[in-house]
């Protein structure tokens, strides 16, 4: 998928957390991804991993250098509806799942009561605003209407996107579950929409101006230009939108399991992750212990918002 072109990718520990495309899948088919090793006294280990997009070469880079350097032969289990891969982690139908970021893992524990934990971090992907009329923020009109997207996980993040652009103040600075209910003042008229409207409701002239997620972006083809601002990938407000691989929390602290998760940094899977989206990933390496601190600080987050 494709999206207006993002700042270089940066790497870094996040400073944000001493201090958050949209994603996951009715369950699919077993993608069994297997090669050949020239060690075949390597004891074979298969671990299955649930995803929502088994058919991008770059697994099948990352599959083929699992089972050279590690002896691990992996299993990818591809999901088309998002609300399976964590059922189906819990149900050791899986041994992990890379589909989610914070935010949304924090939100199924709290609702399903799990404690599924992040073990590796992978990339960011910014949420940007998109006008066709106007070149930045301040130029929009007073009053002017900006479409969001109205289910719970993008609204907070489209909120946070307006509040950094200057058009709005939240609530006690905003999180990751604030919604429209906690705005205190703003510049301009937020119109939530279903997520596949926003870039519709832009190009109708309905609106001044939408958050627009990268799939819909890419499906409307808008232009890279039209993109006016976009959060910052290492800002605070965009920590927990860090997509992660998730195992069960027995198995957190599995080697096999964090090689795995480190094994995603490899230059040459960061390359074919970077061809299939078009380039807009923000690659991040953050530490398991500082993933789950931030788990368990988006957690509360959404305890305190009644999820």
């Amino acid at each position: 998928m494709s999206e207006p072109q993002l700042p270089a990718r940066r790497r870094s520990r996040w400073p944000w957390i001493a201090a958050t495309v949209a994603v996951v899948a009715a369950a699919g088919v077993a993608i069994a991804v297997v090669t050949t090793s020239d060690d075949e006294s390597t004891e074979a280990k298969t671990v299955r991993i649930g995803v929502a997009d088994a058919a991008q070469p770059y697994w099948r880079t990352y599959a083929d250098l699992a089972k050279q350097r590690l002896g691990v032969t992996v299993e990818l289990v591809n999901f088309n509806d998002y609300s399976q891969p964590n059922p189906a982690l819990k149900e050791k139908q899986l041994e992990l799942n890379q589909f989610q970021h914070i935010q949304y893992l924090a939100n199924y524990n709290v609702t399903a009561k799990d404690d599924l934990q992040p073990i590796g971090s992978t990339a960011v992907y910014p949420l940007p605003l998109y006008s066709l009329k106007h070149k930045a923020p301040s130029e929009l009109p007073a009053n002017a209407k900006i479409a969001i997207p109205n289910d719970a996980i993008n609204q907070a993040r489209g909120l946070l996107v307006l509040q950094a652009a200057g058009l709005l103040t939240l609530k006690n600075g905003g999180t990751a579950f604030s919604s429209t209910a906690d705005v205190e003042s703003t510049k301009v008229e937020v119109v939530p929409l279903d997520a596949s409207q926003t870039a519709n409701a832009l190009q109708s002239g309905s609106v001044a101006a939408s958050i627009v997620n990268i799939n819909y972006a890419t499906s409307a083809k808008l232009p890279k230009e039209a993109a006016i601002f976009q959060d910052d990938p290492a800002s605070a407000s965009a920590a927990p939108y860090v997509n992660i691989f998730a195992a069960r929390a027995a198995d957190k602290d599995d080697p096999t399991y964090l090689k795995l998760a480190e094994l995603y940094h490899d230059p040459a899977v960061e390359q074919g992750l970077q061809e299939a989206n078009g380039g807009v990933a923000v690659l991040r390496t953050v530490s398991a212990a500082d993933l789950q601190a931030l788990l368990a600080k988006v957690q509360d987050q959404a305890a305190a918002a009644g999820r």
